[in-house]
């Protein structure tokens, strides 16, 4: 594993249930603009559900992909974890993202 993708998954263990982040604000939090290479890194994660990277959505608060796929089954999988932990959605963006996002 790279040590890209370790410190990804350090940071992203820090997103409490209830949050969501992005790929943005994780590649800025290790120093990066690589936020392509921290979706790469997430559809790889062998630590899931301890690293919780369905917590990662996009900057404009939509879903995105997850594990690697962007089929609305993925999707669906995603959002159900996400509602599951306190996320509430309007369609595929989570309400009051601004709220809930820590970027």
């Amino acid at each position: 594993m790279s040590i890209f993708a370790e410190k990804i998954y350090k940071q992203l263990k820090k997103i409490p249930k209830g949050r969501v982040t992005t790929y943005g604000f994780l590649a800025r939090s290790v120093d990066s603009k690589a936020y392509r290479a921290v979706g790469l890194v997430l559809s790889k994660n062998p630590y899931a559900p301890i690293v919780p990277c369905h917590r990662v959505v996009r900057s404009d608060g939509m879903i995105g992909g997850f594990m690697g796929k962007r089929d609305g089954q993925a999707v669906m999988k995603k959002k159900k974890m996400l509602e599951a932990e306190g996320i509430v959605f309007e369609g595929d963006s989570v309400k009051d993202f601004e709220k809930v996002a820590i970027k």
